[in-house]
């Protein structure tokens, strides 16, 4: 392995060769998808919802792939839940496949794209050794993945409903979840380029 001057942590440890490269690629983003399926299923139940890790091990995932590994990761993990496997949080007893992805989770799922290029973006730039700026790189993507999973709910249920359930519950606990990313992605990254 080699620590070039690349800016996230998967292109600082990447292997020499193109195929050595590739197999390191793909590698990270099965690996990825398999953490976000972990974290889909790690759930603590409230009265109406549940909060998952997903959006941590988004936001973590995301700083240390960059962008462009990070939504190929994402893909990959969509990708999987619409070929019916059980990745989701309450699958397979809420459903499989395109049936479960279109519904009240839909938004949410689908912005998990977009908020891992923008947090994969502010690592590319070098900012996931910032804590304060990668941050609000990931509070920029928490209020897409918010306004996504609101505009899907409220066109189901009602813009109501859609805040009593989709937004108002996660709030808090997202944001402690993208703080805490925030400061573990930066020191991992220091500890991991020291040795």
């Amino acid at each position: 392995m080699i620590a070039s001057q690349t800016r996230s942590l998967a292109e600082t440890f990447q292997p020499e060769g193109q195929l050595a490269k590739a197999v390191w690629f793909v590698s990270l983003a099965l690996a990825g998808s398999a953490l976000m399926t972990l974290a889909a299923k790690t759930k603590i139940d409230m009265v109406f919802v549940n909060v998952t890790m997903q959006t941590f091990a988004l936001f973590a995932i995301s700083a240390a792939y960059g962008s462009r590994l990070a939504v190929a990761t994402m893909a990959l993990y969509l990708l999987e839940g619409a070929l019916g496997m059980p990745v989701f949080t309450g699958t397979p007893e809420k459903g499989l496949g395109l049936a479960y992805m279109v519904g009240p989770t839909g938004g949410y799922l689908l912005s998990y794209i977009a908020a891992a290029w923008i947090v994969g973006f502010a690592a590319d730039k070098g900012y996931a050794r910032n804590p304060l700026v990668l941050g609000a790189a990931m509070l920029a993507a928490e209020v897409v993945i918010l306004g996504m999973g609101f505009l899907w709910m409220a066109y189901l249920f009602g813009v109501e409903k859609a805040f009593t359930f989709g937004v108002g519950p996660f709030i808090v606990a997202d944001i402690l979840k993208l703080a805490l990313a925030a400061a573990i992605v930066p020191a991992v990254g220091s500890l991991l380029k020291r040795r």
